[in-house]
Parts: C-alpha cells; sequence; structure tokens
C-alpha cells in the first residue's frame, strides 16, 4: 500500500525503487528543499515517500534494524515497526522537506547493550536486572525488545531530525533452563507503557550527549510486539516530540491502530463486521470462478477504527501464463466489485514458485494497476 505496507513490504525498500539522481536535478522547482550542494538520492516514485541518501555509491543500511532482545518476534514485527515509524515521522518530517537516512547514530554494539538486562557488567542496560526468579508473576520480564533508528537530513545532507522506534513486550517468552520449556510472562498495558516512556527519556537523555544532537528534533514512538504465534504485525500505541535539547517527552500522543487478519480465526471478533463480510464475499467468488487455489488470505490495518489498507495473498497452483493473466484481470474485477472502496490494496498471486501476478489500488485512486510476471 502506498501509505500502509505495515505487514509486507519493509520501508526501507521503497527507498531504493528509483535510480540514483542528484538532488539538484530531481527535485521539481516547487519542492521546499533547496540544495546547498549536491547530494546523490535515490530518486522517489511519489510524493508520499522520501528520497533516501546514497553516500559513495552506497547506501547505508540501518545500524539497528532486526535487533533484538531475543528470537522470539516475528518477520511481521520487524517490517510493522519500521513502516510504521516511518509513518509516525511524516507528521514531524515531511517527505517535501527532507531526506531520509537509514539510522547511522546508534551502532549495532552499542543498541545491543541498551536491549540486554541492566548488570555490573552492562550499566546502559534499559530492561530490569534479572532478579533471579523463575515464575511468571515474580520474575523481572524483559519489557524492550526492539529499537530502531530513522534519520532525516536537511538538502545539505546535514542531520535535522531523528525517529527512535522502541518495540515493547506484552508477552515475554523464556525458558527456566537452558534448551528448556518455554514459558510467558505476560505484561499489562499500563505497565508496557509505562516501562516505555521510562525508556524514551532514558533513550533521549543518551541521544542528547552525542555530538550534534543536542538540539536536534527527536521523536520517539512507542510499539506493541506482536505475540509469538501473531499472523500480523504489532502496532504503535503512542508517539512524543522531544525539541530544543529535551530529555523528557512531556506530552504523549495516543495512537489506536489494530492489525487484523482474513478470515477470523479462533472466534475472534471483527474490527469491523462490514469489512469482514466484505472480504468473505470476495473470496467466495474468487474460489468459485478458479477453484484450483491454494487459499485466500487478507491482513487489515485500522486506524481509529476505520479501515486504512489492507493486503491479500491469493496462493494458486496455475502454472500456464495465460491461465494467471485471465486469473488476474478478474481478480482486479472482482475486487473492484466486492471490497471496501477508497482504500488501497495491495493483493499479490502466488503459487509455490514464487509471486505471478501483482494487483493494487493506491490511496485515493478509483482503479487497478495490474501486473503479471512472465518467464523472460
Amino acid at each position: 500500500m502506498a501509505k500502509y505496507k505495515l505487514w509486507v513490504v519493509a520501508a526501507a525498500t521503497v527507498l531504493l525503487l528509483a535510480g540514483c539522481t542528484s538532488l539538484q536535478s530531481n527535485l521539481s522547482s516547487s519542492s521546499s528543499i533547496k540544495s546547498t550542494k549536491k547530494l546523490q538520492t535515490t530518486g522517489k516514485v511519489t510524493d508520499s515517500m522520501y528520497e533516501g541518501v546514497i553516500d559513495n555509491n552506497q547506501y547505508k543500511t540501518s545500524q539497528t534494524r532486526g535487533l533484538t532482545t531475543q528470537q522470539s518476534n516475528t518477520a511481521f514485527d520487524v517490517k510493522s515497526l519500521e513502516s510504521g515509524l516511518l509513518n509516525i515521522s511524516k507528521k514531524q518530517f515531511p517527505t517535501d522537506k527532507y531526506l531520509y537516512q537509514e539510522g547511522q547514530t546508534i551502532k549495532t554494539a552499542e543498541a545491543q547493550k541498551w536491549l540486554a538486562r541492566q548488570s555490573k557488567d552492562n550499566t546502559l542496560g534499559l530492561n530490569p536486572e534479572d532478579n533471579g526468579e523463575k515464575e511468571p508473576d515474580k520474575r523481572n520480564p524483559l519489557y524492550l525488545q526492539q529499537i530502531l533508528e530513522q534519520d532525516f537530513l536537511g538538502a545539505d545532507g546535514a542531520l535535522e531530525g531523528m525517529s527512535i522506534g522502541l518495540g515493547m513486550n506484552q508477552v515475554d517468552y523464556y525458558a527456566k533452563e537452558q534448551y528448556g520449556a518455554t514459558f510467558e510472562t505476560k505484561i499489562s498495558s499500563a505497565m508496557m507503557a509505562q516501562q516505555g516512556k521510562q525508556m524514551a527519556n532514558k533513550v533521549l537523555t543518551r541521544l542528547r550527549q552525542k555530538k550534534g544532537l543536542s538540539k536536534t528534533t527527536i521523536v520517539v514512538g512507542l510499539y506493541k510486539q506482536a505475540p509469538k504465534d501473531s499472523l500480523v504485525g504489532g502496532t504503535f500505541f503512542a508517539y512524543g516530540v522531544s525539541k530544543n535539547g529535551s530529555t523528557t517527552i512531556d506530552s504523549w500522543h495516543k495512537m489506536n491502530q489494530a492489525n487484523q487478519v482474513f478470515p477470523l480465526v479462533n472466534d475472534e471478533k471483527a474490527v469491523n463486521q462490514s469489512d469482514a463480510d466484505a472480504f468473505t464475499s470476495f473470496k467466495g467468488q474468487v474460489q468459485t470462478f478458479f477453484p484450483n487455489l491454494s487459499g485466500v488470505t487478507a491482513q487489515a490495518h485500522y486506524e481509529d477504527g476505520v479501515l486504512a489498507g489492507m493486503n491479500i495473498t491469493v496462493n494458486t497452483q496455475f502454472y500456464s501464463e495465460t491461465e494467471i493473466m485471465s486469473f488476474t484481470q478478474y481478480i482486479a474485477t472482482a475486487a473492484d466489485k466486492y471490497l471496501p472502496q477508497n482504500i488501497p490494496l495491495d493483493i499479490s498471486i502466488s503459487s509455490a514458485e514464487g509471486v505471478q501476478a501483482y494487483v493494487g489500488r493506491a490511496a485515493g485512486s478509483k482503479g487497478f494497476s495490474t501486473h503479471v510476471f512472465g518467464s523472460y
């Protein structure tokens, strides 16, 4: 989706879609970015995307992306944290005024220390010290699971803004002994928010001490990790902005987000029943017309209870290119007829051999774009 690719495509990937170009030649004359020196950038396809910075003909990868306290989070969480933080960043750092760079300030080794428990050997640990208890309701859980940095530059390449995402556990998975059974410590929403806000202030204090960050605007987003067996990623529940060298965030903005899988599983209640019914109608129509399907599923994203985007995966058993062409056209027709209007939609058609076709509709668009991947 153009705005809410929370589940499938990491935000950093879309920054690489265009070829390298100089900033002066790439930005239109109406852009509010005024270049003072030439920079290599990735270019951008739409106004909703940032231009990424290229240094010495190479794209700098993130120092913190994918770092976790343990291997319990899903791939959905890594991607949802990244794309969700990028959407929060756009509120403070408009895409027509800032360039994007993967986080470079918090180094990998430093982030690993922050994610670990506090101890005599690691005074930088943001997670609480191990109290030696093994029972779920007595032990000190790991509250912080992920940390992510995103940087925003001016036209001259100077760092002007930063966003930090803190991925907080709602369930901490642990073993009482090495290679033993997995146990769970559940963390309440109130405790998760309390710990997240305290950690945010600690992170701000540390960042302000770094060169060039004493007055930089810093956004901190608090993200609720999805449970280990979830079929969707987690969601952001709050964010705050620190300006003028402040080491605390005194005003937090609440966020009401939800992700849901269609068809509904485990007797889960629909966020919006009409959306669930619309998908059921679409799924039934598609499976009736093309019976050789392995499955049709969707991931829906909600903002304040309103559907903000949907990503659908259709698994097929087709091998004929002409079958795929016909099926793709039918998918676009059925989507337009049965699925909710005026939201971004991504529909991928795949088989065991890989992605065969794509159907998509951007936010605000009435029509669908389609593409069939050929063998040549």
